[in-house]
């Protein structure tokens, strides 16, 4: 084995990890009334919607018309767009302190219309593209609903079995998302190189903080659901986005970008998740009285 198949083992290794323990600790933190109940807010939810598979596409195309990229990054960044319901997102809004109850409800109904979205819009978008929804849903539901599911259930039969093991599911997740990290940067440093020139880097990053922007200002007023929206709308579901460009553009520059998007919108939301969990602290922090 070479130090780079050893090293992508250990990347893939990573991201099996973070996804199922963060799942598991976020189904042992929570209930299911506590995850749906936001979701009654048909305003937020049709906002949420709309942000993520209306505007969030059409600043994908904007971008496009201002910077001129080769075909396969073109396409990369449209498979992003339409991909929505990532699995780092709970992990990004406990990081915010935003709602993290929200955070679920919205990953699993965002990676819910995501599996339905796809092959319907991405064969308009790039005519001649196979998408199948049973790919992208098989994945999904074995590494994040099911280890959901299990934690929930633990919660709602054993709470304090939950309250045992749900710090230790939410650290494994922590060291799981480092490591990814981490790894994922020096196997993506050529990638990222070769990107240099080409425009790539500046639409990821157009493409990331214009999406930030579309979900901050789709949060309304409500500090915990505005982390959500904002975070929500600008990590995008790279495993679905993996699955398609995996399946349809393999020897292409097209499965580079997305891995490049993907620790690009890392390295930007985790430091952007955490300042933003500071700046709630401070504005619920009691004001210290004179003496």
């Amino acid at each position: 084995m070479t130090p780079a198949e050893f090293f992508t083992a250990i990347a893939k290794l990573s991201v099996l990890l973070f996804v199922v323990t963060s799942m598991l600790a976020m189904g042992l933190s929570l209930t299911m009334a506590v995850i749906l109940r936001p979701l009654r807010n048909l305003r937020l939810v049709v906002l949420a919607l709309v942000a993520n598979f209306v505007l969030v596409p059409l600043l994908a195309y904007l971008i496009l018309l201002v910077i001129p990229l080769d075909q396969s990054l073109k396409t990369g960044l449209i498979v992003l767009s339409c991909s929505a319901g990532a699995p780092f997102l709970p992990k990004l809004v406990t990081g915010a302190k935003g709602n993290v109850a929200f955070s679920v409800g919205l990953m699993v109904l965002l990676m819910v219309v995501t599996i339905v979205y796809l092959p319907i819009v991405l064969p308009l978008r790039l005519p001649g593209v196979s998408v199948s929804a049973w790919d992208i849903a098989k994945s999904l539901i074995v590494l994040m609903l099911v280890p959901l599911a299990i934690g929930l259930l633990v919660k709602w039969h054993s709470p304090n079995v939950a309250a045992d093991y749900q710090p230790l599911m939410a650290k494994a997740s922590t060291v799981a998302l480092i490591v990814l990290v981490v790894v994922g940067l020096g196997l993506n440093v050529s990638n990222i190189i070769n990107l240099i020139g080409t425009g790539g880097i500046g639409a990821l990053l157009l493409f990331i903080v214009g999406s930030f922007l579309i979900g901050f200002l789709s949060g309304g007023r409500d500090g915990g659901m505005r982390s959500v929206m904002s975070l929500g709308t600008a990590q995008r579901n790279v495993s679905a986005a993996l699955v398609v460009t995996g399946q349809n553009f393999a020897g292409t520059s097209t499965l580079p970008f997305v891995l490049v998007g993907a620790i690009v919108m890392l390295l930007i939301l985790l430091p952007m998740a955490r300042r933003m969990g500071a700046h709630a602290r401070e504005s619920t922090a009691p004001s210290a009285k004179p003496g």
